[in-house]
């Protein structure tokens, strides 16, 4: 397929769409007309509302406004007494104090309504069906989010605007995803297609930024708690947090903790119970503002997530692998500012994050010998970035970046039976270390009344430190050669979008926007087995990959519909690919062969798609939404189905939600075609299926309401029908008939 017929296809469906609007406008316009409503009941989306806290009326810790009176297509405000646009402008995963609807990117946000909503235990719960996105599990706790068919370090993660990504996430599906406690989510804000441009590296597929809650300071006096429990019934995994939020004077405190319990997961269908799927999580965090003035804010924020004996479930039961623990920290200090000047905001950001990873593993799983690996990464991490209001030239954001990471790692094998342990290689090499550096320049200016334009340039530069254990490919069984390898990468990308007003709610965008992404530590000089095929070998040699990415789409603002559609087309060069290059005798399974596996810029790679997301309100409590998402990808080079692409897939549904947001009830289905591309690594590949992932179509209903004034509580039912189903290249299938049941008590 190619994309003249992916137009047409977008076309048809658009017209459909618009065809079925016009004609019931136009069927109420020859009807005859009831008595008109009152103007307090005419149905439209609700416009944004911000107020302090003293004058919100809802019994929440919660800063966000209530249920349906938050504008999708603006950034939620955190701080209404000072220029917040700016704040978040900067902060946000655009950049940018264009709202959402201005921009000429694909961009969504799951705000604070949605999430309540969804009542997240993980970020599975929080991002899964979202237009443009699939979610892919290996193991139960890990969570990896594709977007438009890439995943990864393909695509970059942040908090608050900070890099969640570092030089060791895997090549391909990993975990680490997971390791964010969705309690102390606010929103989430998803950017598809390439922002190499505004982030750098990494940024190929899109971005996906989480902003966690805040308190007000800068109001009256307050101190509000908050005690959440969620369970669901086909893991029985209860969760259980407690948030507290307050201010005094100038300083505002949010805080809260939380423990997740998970039991092996019940299927749908007949599949039964699957092993390996129970694990076990803690997480605490404190995020405090300070208001130095009416002109800048103070931020120090700390978080802690651990989570114990993770299972690799794909790995299971020919060996049975664990990480324990998986735990993650950050600590940043923030100050963002208005200013006086050529210089009208700033931010300024100091952070440290840390992952520590540790496993073990016994193949097969009654072996008397186990392997332990652990390996630890600490990221130092400078954002500077700012913003200059040039009148009729429009608005320059511009930054710098640094982040350096240093990595510690160690590896044994152990004799179960005597306790003795002979060090192995490693995962990473020890010591390796890093450092990433950026500075880019983003113009925003109205070029007419109708027509404004986003642009903007970054210049990237990588540089790399490890002492690696480089394998001979021709001779694999001799023992490895220590090397010393320095590397550096480097590029320019650019990006280029306009927006033009149809006509008042209705934008016709598009983009053009290049796309960088230097191999990582993962790939230039891991030695690791933890993959589905093999064992990863070294290979200092790789080039970046890069991409093009063309894409055009409209965006309705109307007063009873909301809705996006993209066309795209992405091309990568110098694509990463793993390459088998000799099989060896299993170092942990004596008497059974494994593949060697390097990491080569094989060439070419071409993906296109379509995105639709729409929300139509029928009456005031009542609306009707759904979103599909189509991507084909195609590895030019050697003329086959691009690895993991997902199948096409969508939401259909309708939701209710009254006017003062206090009760809510959403009946939809997620509907699901087989995919049946599938490269050849694809069909190796133990946890998709021969002949590929099959269809699937899940109903489901959730509902919600305050019992009381300081109670609320949420249920729901999801696949009501038990089917049996996995999501494309997952190692966990999919939850059977599932109870959900929440509870909040406000204090």
């Amino acid at each position: 397929m190619r994309l003249p017929k992916l137009l047409l296809s977008t076309l048809f469906l658009l017209l459909t769409f618009c065809s079925g609007l016009l004609s019931t406008a136009a069927a109420q316009a020859i009807s005859v007309e009831p008595a008109p409503l009152p103007a307090s009941e005419e149905p439209t989306l609700p416009e944004v509302l911000v107020q302090p806290p003293d004058q919100i009326d809802l019994p929440s810790t919660q800063t966000a406004a209530p249920a349906g009176t938050q504008d999708p297509y603006d950034l939620p405000v955190s701080y209404p007494n000072l220029d917040q646009l700016v704040f978040e402008g900067l902060g946000s995963a655009l950049r940018s104090t264009r709202s959402v609807f201005d921009s000429p990117r694909a961009t969504s946000i799951i705000d604070a309504t949605d999430l309540e909503e969804r009542q997240p235990q993980n970020m599975i719960d929080a991002i899964e069906r979202e237009v443009g996105i699939l979610v892919q599990r290996t193991g139960a706790g890990q969570v990896s989010p594709f977007i438009r068919g890439l995943t990864g370090p393909q695509t970059l993660l942040l908090i608050d605007g900070i890099r969640l990504n570092n030089s060791t996430f895997r090549f391909g599906p990993n975990q680490y995803f997971g390791t964010i406690d969705p309690g102390m989510v606010e929103r989430i804000e998803i950017v598809r297609g390439p922002q190499s441009v505004l982030w750098g590296s990494d940024a190929i597929g899109g971005v996906i930024n989480v902003v966690t809650k805040s308190a007000e300071p800068g109001f009256s006096d307050y101190v509000n708690g908050e005690f959440i429990e969620r369970f669901r019934t086909a893991d029985t995994s209860p969760y259980s947090r407690m948030n507290i939020e307050g201010s005094r004077n100038r300083l505002g405190v949010f805080t809260g903790a939380s423990y997740l319990s998970v039991d092996n997961l019940n299927r749908g269908g007949s599949l039964g119970t699957q092993p390996l799927t129970d694990y076990r999580q803690y997480a605490g965090d404190i995020k405090m503002n300070y208001l130095l003035d009416t002109q800048n804010l103070l931020t120090v924020a700390l978080q802690h997530n651990e989570q114990e004996n993770v299972p690799r479930t794909d790995k299971w039961p020919s060996e049975e692998r664990r990480f324990d623990p998986q735990q993650r920290d950050l600590s940043y200090v923030r100050w963002q500012a208005d200013t006086d000047g050529w210089i009208d905001s700033f931010m300024l950001t100091f952070s440290f994050s840390r992952n520590k990873e540790a496993y073990w593993k016994r193949k097969p799983p009654t072996s008397t010998t186990e392997e332990r690996g652990e390996f630890d990464v600490g990221t130092t991490g400078m954002d500077a970035l700012a913003n200059s209001e040039l009148g009729w030239l429009g608005t320059l954001t511009y930054g710098v970046d640094l982040y350096h990471d240093d990595v510690d790692s160690r590896a044994s094998r152990v004799n179960l039976n005597t306790g003795a342990g002979t060090p192995i290689i490693p995962q990473f090499p020890d010591d390796s270390y890093y450092a990433r550096f950026g500075t880019f320049l983003q113009w925003e200016v109205d070029l007419s009344e109708r027509l404004a334009a986003t642009t903007g340039v970054r210049f990237s530069h990588i540089r790399t430190g490890a002492t690696v254990e480089l394998f001979d490919p021709n001779n694999p069984l001799d023992p490895p050669v220590p090397t010393k390898v320095t590397t550096h990468f480097q590029d320019w990308t650019a990006s280029t979008g306009l927006t033009y007003k149809l006509a008042p709610g209705l934008n016709l965008v598009g983009s053009v926007s290049q796309g960088f992404r230097a191999p990582t530590l993962d790939e230039l000089t891991a030695v690791s087995d933890n993959v589905n095929e093999g064992i990863d070998i070294p290979n200092p040699d790789l080039s970046p990959e890069t991409s093009i990415n063309y894409e055009v789409g409209l965006k309705f603002n109307l007063d009873r519909l909301r809705a996006q559609t993209f066309v795209f087309w992405t091309e990568l060069d110098d694509m990463i690919v793993r390459d088998v290059v000799a099989t060896i005798p299993d170092p942990s399974d004596p008497g059974s062969m494994i593949d060697l596996l390097q990491r080569r810029n094989i060439g070419k790679a071409e993906m296109q798609g379509y995105e639709l997301a729409c929300e139509y309100l029928y009456t005031p409590e009542w609306s009707f939404y759904g979103n599909l998402t189509y991507v084909y990808g195609q590895n030019v080079t050697d003329d086959e189905p691009l690895s993991r692409i997902p199948p096409i897939q969508g939401v259909v549904g309708l939701r209710w939600r009254d006017r003062q947001a206090q009760n809510w009830f959403e009946l939809y289905g997620w509907l699901v075609a087989k995919q049946h591309r599938l490269s050849d690594r694809d069909e190796r590949d133990s946890r998709i299926p021969e002949g590929g992932t099959p269809g699937y179509a899940t109903v489901n209903v959730r509902c919600g309401s305050y019992i009381s004034k300081n109670q609320r509580i949420s249920l729901g039912i999801e696949n009501i029908f038990d089917r049996a189903y996995r999501v494309h290249g997952s190692g966990v299938d999919g939850p059977g008939i599932t109870g959900l049941v929440g509870y909040e008590l406000f204090f």
